[in-house]
Order: structure tokens, then sequence, then C-alpha cells
């Protein structure tokens, strides 16, 4: 089950962890993007247990998503620190 946001959805996510609508790039960004993503995909995967491709696309989202709270941990500890704190994740 492909995940489509609407465009304000997305505008609002970069809006508030990106800085600005514009700045999809930002990993600040990506990593809020990817969590509510992960967020929606594990709530399908509770009403639906046997749907397979989606569990895959979790997978995938989670390691990506690892990777880039990597990153940002050694590019900026205290930008990690905070993001963390304001997503929720990795308590």
């Amino acid at each position: 089950m492909p995940i489509y946001l609407p465009q304000e959805k997305m505008d609002e996510i970069f809006t508030e962890y990106g800085g600005s609508a514009q700045n999809t790039g930002s990993t600040e960004g990506q990593i809020a993007l990817f969590t509510y993503r992960v967020k929606s995909l594990s709530d399908h995967l509770r009403a639906h247990p046997k749907d397979h491709s989606s569990r895959k696309a979790l997978l995938s989202l989670v390691g990506s998503r690892g990777k880039m709270l990597n990153y940002l941990k050694r590019r900026d500890l205290e930008g990690y620190r905070a993001l963390i704190a304001k997503l929720g994740i990795r308590k």
C-alpha cells in the first residue's frame, strides 16, 4: 500500500521540521516525513497483519530513517537530540 500524502500535509511537515515548505532536502524534514510514513504503515499493519509487501516497505523506511538519524547525529548532535525528543522516537 503506497502512502500518498497530500501536498498540504507534506508542506506542514517540512515547515515544522525543515524550516520552510520549499526546504524538502533538509535532513530533519526528511526524517520527520519518514517517521510519519512509518507510523501510518504501522497502523496499517495492525489492521492487516498478513500484508507482507507493506511490512517490507516499513522495514526499508525504518532502515533509511536510521541511516539519516546516524548522519544527523554525526553532523549535529544537539539538533539530533532535539529532533528525536520532538518526534518521540528512540526513547
